[in-house]
């Protein structure tokens, strides 16, 4: 008779007692999932989309963007997309110094770069888990595929992208348009 595999458990606050050594540490559902350290390419590829974001929303516009960022919800749930958009009135004004993830509970956009040490996990895990939390909207960008992927809630499956990527969060007067290949260029394809 097969003996079931005992999965260890965790909760947020044990994260602290992992090491710093660069991966990422994330919980859902009190499963560890660790990724390794990003790659240039990969931070490349965030700092373009993040900027685009940024221009997009403005500084004092209706929505802030993180990079990374977290969704928390505790006890057991941690995961750390690439970037986050969170509504600028989920912060309630100037925002603390000691303003924990767990505070927020309203995400627009959550962005996961998936590089081949993360694409298992970004695709088949935390996408779904993000719309399942409350994420309205979740963009996997594969650097191999050189493809964007969207999953938006109430909506089955991913739809791809291989010209131009489209937000149009209601509350913004236009859409941001992202032109796929433009994410990758000066970037060796492989």
């Amino acid at each position: 008779m097969a003996m079931p595999i005992a999965v260890p458990r965790y909760r947020i606050q044990d994260l602290d007692a992992f090491p710093d050594d660069g991966n990422r540490y994330e919980l859902l559902d009190g499963v560890l999932l660790v990724t390794p350290a990003p790659a240039l390419a990969h931070q490349l590829v965030v700092a373009r989309i993040a900027g685009e974001l940024v221009r997009c929303l403005g500084n004092h516009g209706p929505a802030r963007v993180v990079s990374p960022g977290s969704v928390e919800l505790e006890p057991n749930v941690h995961l750390e997309p690439d970037i986050l958009v969170i509504p600028a009135d989920e912060l309630a004004g100037d925002l603390r110094l000691d303003t924990r993830w767990s505070a927020i509970r309203r995400w627009w956009l959550a962005v996961e770069v998936s590089g081949a040490g993360s694409l298992i996990y970004d695709r088949d895990h935390k996408g779904p888990a993000y719309l399942a939390l409350g994420v309205r909207e979740v963009w996997r960008v594969d650097l191999r595929a050189r493809q964007v992927f969207v999953s938006r809630g109430g909506q089955a499956g991913e739809t791809r992208h291989d010209d131009q990527v489209v937000w149009r969060p209601a509350e913004l007067s236009r859409p941001l348009v992202i032109a796929v290949p433009s994410l990758f260029e000066g970037i060796a394809a492989g």
